[in-house]
Order: structure tokens, then sequence, then C-alpha cells
């Protein structure tokens, strides 16, 4: 498991991508991210349209979505995680 943690007080995470000698890299955000969904957030479910998904925190039970918000981008861009309500949870991933 990641080391990686979310801190009580936050509620939002943003990734960018970065072009630095040509090439696209991800920023510290976006590599935080990666680490905190490959080893500590567990799958909860995903969005009908696959580009979305719902996360929750072994820690503290918090809910979050998983996006890729630039929409224009390859891939949908950096990735993006915010906290979300129980409610909206249940809404949008019919949970």
């Amino acid at each position: 498991m990641s080391s990686a943690k979310i801190l009580p007080t936050e509620t939002q995470i943003v990734g960018k991508w970065i072009v630095q000698q040509g090439q696209t890299k991800s920023n510290a955000e976006a590599r935080r991210i990666e680490e905190l969904v490959d080893g500590y957030l567990q799958d909860v479910s995903v969005s009908d349209d696959g580009w979305s998904r719902l996360l929750r925190d072994p820690n503290d039970g918090r809910l979050w979505e998983l996006t890729y918000p630039e929409g224009s981008s390859h891939g949908g861009g950096a990735p993006s995680l915010r906290h979300v309500s129980r409610d909206d949870a249940i809404k949008r991933y019919k949970i």
C-alpha cells in the first residue's frame, strides 16, 4: 500500500500537465493523484460513460471522484480528485 494519504482538510486535488523541453509531464499533484488511485484509494464504481470513477478513502470513508476535466486534451488531460457527498455519489453512480 502507498504511504500517500489525503488530509482531512483536503476537498480537491487538481493535477496539471506541464510541457518542458517539448515533453509533456505530470506535475506533483497529478503524480500524487496517480499514487493515491494506484495504491491507497479503493474502487467503488465507474460512471456510465466510463470517464470518471468513484473511490473511497479507507482511512475516513470519504468518497472521491476521479475525473479528467480537460476534455479537449488527449485522454481527457491530467487527473483531478474531488470529494463528493454520499448523496451526490448515489445519484451519479447509482450505488
